[in-house]
């Protein structure tokens, strides 16, 4: 959002070249250069050196300041990433004057040092190779979960004019940037209209403790697979202020991310993991604003960087961000095995403002209120009647606080009782309401259980012949054959087009 270009240094920049041609012979190789930093790749590991540099938005120009700075980054990261970053390291000048990491001699540099991850286990390679699956979507969507629910909250923090610094910031780089006046205005003219009717929003979600110093610079590039998991590295260690905001925007680099790079299907993949892991389905109200402002960002970074075609897409995506889409509620019920989440999986992608709408399960509500991931089975207390009523609040809960935002939200449960249907139906507050009920043999709904690994549900065949004796009242929703091989097609064409 700032002027990236070099201040005149006011501080120790001296050895800078002795110490990037010492690294450079320790590892074999040239750094990858970035804006702020060098780093360098050995076999084993890796030394990331801050340059001595001092721009509008950050001072490195100091040795004090950069040991502080690799302090912090070490501090902010190693608790997500156990064994990734190994500590801080001074870079010494020897008494008869050669460079040495660590040991006697006067500091002339300080290093992070961390393990080296080979170059295809970065997420930005994942998905760059078509390799996002589902079960990786899954643990990003833990990975990012669990590090923002380990974060204190940061009260105090006004997060509205905390936004809108950043809309006036977004703008001014991308006009110094040269994109194209008119764009840049109609852009700024819009999210300023978003940002006002979602101030007192903001507010309250600050004093909820949903604002916490959180990564700040979440994408695909920042995330690796290390020691067999999804890992979050480099957080934004140089401005508390840019780096302390709501969880929602620091998960809408990542979604917007996704969405350029693997497309809205996976985007809305992760976005269902993450608010399936925190209950945060209310984090929607704010997508359109957070998703255009990250998007408004990589426009103006990238017309700095020469890369028109590249800042022109994300200018467009910045403007879609904020066009206006109807809520809607669709729910999805009928016996276990006949294929409701999957329709939900299917129909979201392609409902609703980006990245698509929020499947409330009552499987993964569940097992969230019964602190366990969806894919790990309960114990039959569970699934007592109180619990039961417990997952059905939780879901109504969830579905009106969607469609309130002015998303699109897919409930899907078994809705076996008249009075479960009703109270879904009565989450939709003012925008419409479809409801879909699946239907296929209990012979082929068994061979469908037995079949399924992995999945958030814990039924199996004893559960579907108890249900089954069991008089579900008159169905007033739409029914449907689950064994279409068009369902997904023939379920979207009896939804309202926006």
């Amino acid at each position: 959002m700032a002027d990236r270009t070099p201040l005149p240094l006011i501080g120790e920049a001296r050895d800078t070249d002795e110490v990037a041609g010492f690294l450079a012979a320790l590892t074999g190789q040239p750094p990858i250069e970035t804006h702020i930093s060098r780093v360098f790749a050995g076999q084993d590991r890796v030394w990331k050196v801050k340059k001595p540099v001092r721009l509008s938005f950050l001072d490195f120009s100091t040795l004090a300041a950069r040991e502080a700075f690799c302090r912090r980054e070490v501090a902010l990261n190693a608790p997500h990433a156990p064994g990734l970053y190994r500590g801080v390291i001074a870079i010494v000048r020897r008494p008869d004057g050669t460079l040495a990491l660590g040991g006697e001699g006067e500091v002339v540099e300080w290093a992070v040092e961390m393990a080296r991850v080979p170059e295809p286990d970065f997420l930005d390679r994942v998905a760059d190779r078509g390799a996002l699956t589902q079960g990786l979507l899954d643990a990003i969507g833990d990975a990012v979960a669990a590090m923002h629910g380990a974060l204190p909250p940061a009260f105090g923090i006004d997060a509205a004019a905390a936004m809108a610094q950043v809309i006036a910031g977004n703008a001014l780089a991308a006009r110094e940037a040269g994109l194209p006046e008119a764009e840049v205005a109609a852009w700024k003219e819009r999210a300023d209209a978003w940002q006002r009717r979602l101030a007192p929003w903001f507010a309250a979600r600050a004093a909820s403790g949903l604002v916490r110093r959180a990564h700040g610079d979440l994408h695909l590039a920042n995330l690796c697979l290390w020691q067999g998991r999804v890992v979050p590295f480099d957080a934004l260690e140089f401005d508390e202020a840019l780096a302390t905001i709501d969880l929602g925007y620091d998960l809408a680099f990542l979604l917007m991310d996704v969405e350029r790079r693997a497309g809205r299907a996976a985007a809305n993949r992760l976005l269902n993991r993450y608010v399936a892991r925190t209950g945060d389905a209310a984090l929607v109200r704010g997508l359109p604003l957070w998703l255009s402002s990250r998007a408004m960002i990589r426009a103006h970074v990238a017309a700095r960087m020469g890369r028109a075609a590249e800042a022109e897409d994300y200018l467009a995506r910045a403007a879609a961000f904020l066009a206006p889409s109807p809520p809607l509620l669709v729910a999805i019920g009928g016996l276990q095995g006949t294929g409701k989440s999957t329709l939900a999986r299917a129909l979201a992608p392609d409902l609703g403002p980006a990245p698509g709408a929020l499947v409330l399960r009552s499987d993964e509500i569940r097992k969230r209120l019964a602190g366990c991931a969806p894919e790990e089975r309960l114990s039959a207390e569970a699934y007592t009647a109180e619990a039961s009523r417990a997952v059905y609040a939780d879901l109504v809960r969830l579905a009106g606080e969607t469609v309130s935002a002015g998303h699109v939200a897919i409930a899907d449960a078994v809705f076996l009782r008249p009075e479960e249907r009703e109270a879904i139906e009565s989450a939709r507050g003012e925008a419409p309401f479809i409801g879909l009920w699946l239907e296929a043999p209990p012979e082929l709904l068994e061979a469908r259980l037995a079949a399924r690994v992995g999945d958030a549900s814990d039924a199996d065949a004893a559960v579907l012949r108890a249900t089954l004796r069991q008089d579900p009242g008159p169905i007033c929703w739409t029914r449907l054959d689950a064994t279409l091989l068009d369902l997904p097609a023939r379920a979207l064409s009896l939804l309202p087009k926006p």
